[in-house]
């Protein structure tokens, strides 16, 4: 199965800044039982709950305000520049996984919609219909070997993983931004990219139900795992407009006003 980028972008986790900033939107509860995944929970929490505290003072207004004065045609625009960029990324990461067929679709991707997508504006190459797999470092790792790995939610970054926080330098390194040698041009285009992904997840906050933080990792989970399988595990569970999560997920209606702010 394939999935274009501009699908992608506007699906609750497409790709690692979007999930790790609805982290952010999410309220703490208490802990129940350890996940065999989360051992540091209690941590994770407490970091969740910070995260909160800077995307309802900062992320989400921003967020808001961005979508009301950005057309659509122009957000749309936006978020095919930013995934652009991550073509070199996923190119090296295919080749490095044994994938040269992804890593051949990867550079072409870039090549066509940074010249006839002008910039990487428009996303051409999904309209001739060349679309593949993104994969980052912390893919690579688990495809080496290190399949599972302990679920940590950073400061500002949001969920991860101890394996994936690892790959974050060497996905630096292959980001065109970090080679622009104009620190402020980076900030600004990097707070641009964070606002437009945030900007895409708040209509998806609305299928965020009982436990906010066991909600988000688990599905922060899933999809990790779908991503790092390319797909053998199944379909993919944010392709849909509803999560295959347990029963148990949906128990809570107190939350159901916390967005409403």
């Amino acid at each position: 199965m394939v999935v274009s980028k501009k699908a992608k972008h506007g699906k609750a986790v497409a790709g690692l800044l979007a999930i790790t900033l609805l982290a952010g939107c999410a309220s703490t509860a208490a802990v129940e039982e350890r996940h065999s995944d989360d051992p540091w929970e209690g941590f994770n929490r407490r970091v969740f709950v910070f995260n909160d505290a800077v995307d309802r003072a900062v992320l989400k207004p921003a967020a808001r305000g961005y979508r009301a004065v950005t057309p659509q045609p122009v957000q749309t625009g936006v978020g095919n520049f930013f995934s652009n960029l991550g073509e070199p990324r996923t190119a090296i990461n295919s080749l490095l996984q044994g994938k040269p067929g992804n890593a051949g679709i990867a550079l072409s991707r870039f090549v066509i919609n940074t010249t006839v997508g002008i910039g990487g504006l428009w996303d051409f190459a999904t309209h001739m219909e060349i679309t593949g797999r993104e994969e980052d470092f912390g893919q690579t790792m688990a495809v080496w070997g290190w399949e599972e790995s302990r679920y940590l939610v950073l400061p500002l970054l949001g969920p991860s993983t101890l394996r994936d926080t690892g790959g974050l330098p060497v996905d630096a390194e292959t980001y065109p931004l970090y080679y622009l040698g104009d620190v402020d041009l980076e900030i600004a285009l990097t707070a641009l990219r964070i606002v437009d992904m945030r900007a895409g997840l708040l209509d998806q906050e609305e299928l965020i139900r009982g436990d906010r933080y066991s909600f988000i990792r688990d599905a922060w989970l899933q999809r990790r795992r779908f991503e790092i399988s390319d797909g053998e595990m199944g379909d993919d569970p944010f392709a849909a407009d509803d999560f295959d999560f347990d029963d148990t997920d949906f128990d809570d209606a107190d939350f159901d006003d916390a967005f409403s702010d």
